[in-house]
């Protein structure tokens, strides 16, 4: 009862990540679980800053598209494997240009709305995943799993075939010195074609302000913006707490669900459907929480989301200790679809809560020229905790069961608490504001006062102001 979910918020391709958790079901790959580690440890975010978000988006997806062919076109678990980490390669790199694309794009108004949206696109892979593995799994063949593998080379296609068409990210192109490309870029998307609207103003005061030509995202090696100021050292702290807890709050639990099914008495075509019906209700969640994240604050939804977290796992643990004192007959199967429900209600919660905070939170908290390589820190952080829990769940599911449950819940409860001591309110802000913010000396109490937007009419210039 404890393992029947997945984990959309891991910074891998949904679709692999879907047809992965199906094809263990198919393979029994758990048994060997060097075969489905794909961690990353390399770091994507020179690329961005070099070439491009669409460069890096590009690069991401060549590489997926080789990894597709490796892995699909495999007759040996080292082959198999180097197919994997060539996946991998090609993930992170996608995944640190695209939502640092997108935050750099949006229109104010719109940026928290869409830059959460674009994690929800897990779903977008996950859901297909599911289908598509549930109808090939009655292939009597290899192409059982070699179809779902070589359909993962289609989206990403999609994006070599048109991200050229894209116009480039306003900030990469002033932070890299073309300034008037940048304003006609502003001009054209956010004002309307006009360059005296207030939000072309107010963008281009923020170009002015927090972008700096000889920043580190000149130098590939240096990563000293994330660490050399007391506001950039509370900014990487903020993006490694996403990194760590999006990672550890149980949702790791998920790629070892088939053991789980079975003893509740369904059989494989059912586990199948299983797969599918939780992604489309985490799926139906986060779209409910990303039309809410220009009104929700971050801080609550932290708090109280992971709190919520917590209790629905210590449910999940009731119930599977009760499972568990069941003998091999006379099982009451209310208890074990009760177990189900309340992780289906972890599901729920998890998807509501950080879905479309893992990739908004830390683009909002990062400044210009740090953001691509600290979207690759938190990659790495989530590389390496997704690393964990590949390769000690299934140890601990077999020493101690149910019980393995109840770490989570415990550091759901620990997670809840540093969110509500830590967490920086950054909801409604500008990039100006936050700058300030992490620059007080309590970046908690200042997050939490409210501000004024002052507009003058005469010059049609927007100002934040802190309210008396």
């Amino acid at each position: 009862m404890a393992t029947t979910t997945t984990h959309p918020q891991r910074q891998d391709s949904a679709y692999d990540t879907k047809e992965k958790d199906s094809i263990e079901q198919i393979e029994r790959h758990p048994q060997h679980p060097e075969i489905i580690v794909d961690e990353k440890v390399h770091d994507p975010g020179p690329i961005c800053d070099r070439f491009g978000r669409r460069g890096g988006m590009f690069a991401g997806a060549w590489g997926i598209v080789v990894g597709v062919a490796v892995i699909s076109s495999s007759t040996t678990r080292a082959q198999f494997i180097g197919g994997r980490f060539l996946l991998g390669f090609g993930i992170a790199i996608a995944t640190t240009g695209a939502p640092t694309y997108i935050l750099e794009c949006s229109p104010p108004q719109w940026r928290g709305r869409l830059t959460s949206l674009y994690n929800t696109g897990w779903f977008g892979g996950s859901i297909p995943a599911a289908g598509i593995t549930l109808g090939t799994s009655a292939i009597k063949s290899n192409w059982s799993w070699k179809i779902p593998l070589i359909l993962q080379a289609v989206p990403a296609s999609l994006v070599i075939a048109f991200v050229w068409f894209l116009p480039e990210s306003p900030r990469f192109m002033y932070q890299n010195g073309r300034k008037e490309e940048a304003y006609e870029f502003l001009t054209k998307y956010h004002g309307n074609g006009d360059r005296n609207n207030p939000i072309v103003q107010l963008e281009i005061d923020e170009f002015e302000e927090a972008i700096r030509l000889d920043g580190s995202d000149k130098r590939w090696w240096d990563y000293s913006d994330l660490v050399k100021t007391k506001n950039a050292r509370w900014r990487s702290l903020m993006v490694f707490l996403m990194g760590l807890f999006g990672q550890m709050s149980g949702n790791g639990l998920g790629y070892f669900n088939v053991d789980i099914y079975k003893s509740l008495g369904y059989d494989t075509h059912m586990q199948f459907i299983l797969n599918l019906v939780n992604s489309l209700v985490q799926a139906v969640t986060a779209w409910v929480a990303v039309s809410l994240t220009d009104r929700m604050p971050r801080r609550k939804v932290l708090v109280t989301g992971t709190a919520l977290c917590c209790l629905m796992l210590a449910a999940n643990a009731g119930f599977s200790a009760k499972w568990a004192t069941y003998g091999a007959t006379n099982k009451n199967l209310n208890i074990g679809r009760a177990g189900a429900a309340s992780f289906f209600l972890f599901n729920s919660a998890y998807a509501f809560t950080y879905t479309p905070l893992q990739s908004l939170y830390p683009a909002e908290c990062l400044e210009n020229t740090a953001r691509a390589k600290g979207v690759a820190m938190k990659i790495f952080v989530i590389s390496c905790t997704s690393f964990i829990n590949l390769l000690c769940t299934p140890i601990a599911l077999q020493n101690i069961q149910w019980r393995f449950i109840l770490v989570f819940v415990g550091w759901d409860a620990f997670e809840t608490v540093i969110w509500y001591f830590f967490a920086v309110e950054t909801q409604g802000r500008t990039l100006e504001e936050l700058d300030v913010i992490f620059s007080s000396p309590n970046p908690v109490a200042a997050s939490k006062q409210k501000s004024l937007a002052i507009v003058d009419e005469e010059h049609g210039v927007v100002r934040v102001v802190a309210a008396k």
